[in-house]
């Protein structure tokens, strides 16, 4: 089978050719940001085997999300068989990225809602070891609201994973300008809260910490709590607590932690020195599986 950059399946279409077209010009992903989405790492080996890491979490955090905002879901098994059918049209070794789209669907005709499936290649940066701590460089831009800001207030969906991804994006694109790769996000009580769009992972004191969730608006992170499990087995210590904005330069280990890239440390904070202790470093990247 030939090696392909990009597979699209949509929900009671299957696989399509994936320059078709997908959505309608009123669908209201589109139009509006009304959706959820998930994503999820996808390993191919060299055979052209695929297998996606974690489906059970990331089709329950999906779940969660439509719950939240209100749009009905397909069943599991409807998307576990679009994933299925991406999967069998994807050979390409190596990691890749698995997304689960959700929209509310159009806005000017009754069709319910837009599902579907992307698998995309990520190809590895360069690097001399590629079992070494993938690295980046961040600043800390606030979010503008204190830590606890979503807890009586549902309705800014605190913990959805929406579509409505402009201010994520805008931010990273303002750490560009600043010379930086990525942004850690912080309240306005001096917190630090999570990336735009990873969790956020410190080791203080011999203890693997991550942000709760909840009042702080934080999306739980599946590879978190896969690194917490592999952790906690090895005789780490962890816990979900806030961590003020000024320990980050003192702690031993600080990281992003996505799905789709794992856990990659920050090395630089606002143009000032993190510590990066390489074994830790070693010992993280192994707990989440990358």
């Amino acid at each position: 089978m030939d090696e392909v950059p990009h597979v699209v399946a949509v929900m009671g279409r299957g696989v399509v050719d994936a320059d078709a077209p997908v959505v309608t010009a009123d669908d209201l992903g589109l139009t509006r940001g009304d959706g959820c989405f998930d994503s999820a790492r996808v390993v191919t080996d060299d055979s052209g085997v695929a297998r996606v890491v974690d489906l059970d979490d990331h089709l329950h955090r999906l779940a969660a999300s439509a719950r939240a905002i209100g749009i009905d879901t397909p069943p599991d098994p409807a998307w576990r068989g679009l994933v299925d059918d991406a999967l069998a049209a994807w050979s390409t070794p190596g990691e890749a990225v698995l997304k689960l789209v959700l929209t509310r669907g159009r806005e000017w005709r009754t069709s319910g809602p837009t599902a579907l499936v992307t698998v995309t290649h990520r190809p590895p940066p360069p690097a001399p070891d590629p079992a070494a701590p993938r690295t980046v460089t961040a600043v800390a831009l606030t979010r503008g609201h204190p830590s606890d800001a979503f807890a009586d207030a549902p309705w800014l969906l605190g913990g959805v994973k929406t579509l409505s991804y402009v201010v994520n994006v805008a931010a990273v694109r303002e750490a560009r300008r600043r010379g930086a790769d990525e942004v850690v996000f912080t309240s306005t009580d001096g917190y630090a809260l999570e990336g735009p769009t990873s969790a956020l992972l410190v080791s203080r004191r011999g203890t693997l910490t991550a942000t709760p969730t909840g009042g702080t608006g934080v999306l739980e992170s599946v590879t978190v709590a896969a690194i917490f499990a592999a952790a906690r087995a090895d005789g780490l210590a962890t816990a979900y607590e806030l961590v003020p904005v000024a320990d980050l330069l003192t702690a031993e280990g600080v990281w992003l932690v996505s799905s789709g890239r794992g856990p990659v440390l920050v090395t630089r904070l606002d143009g000032r020195p993190l510590r990066t202790d390489p074994d830790l470093a070693r010992r993280v990247l192994r707990y989440a599986g990358f």
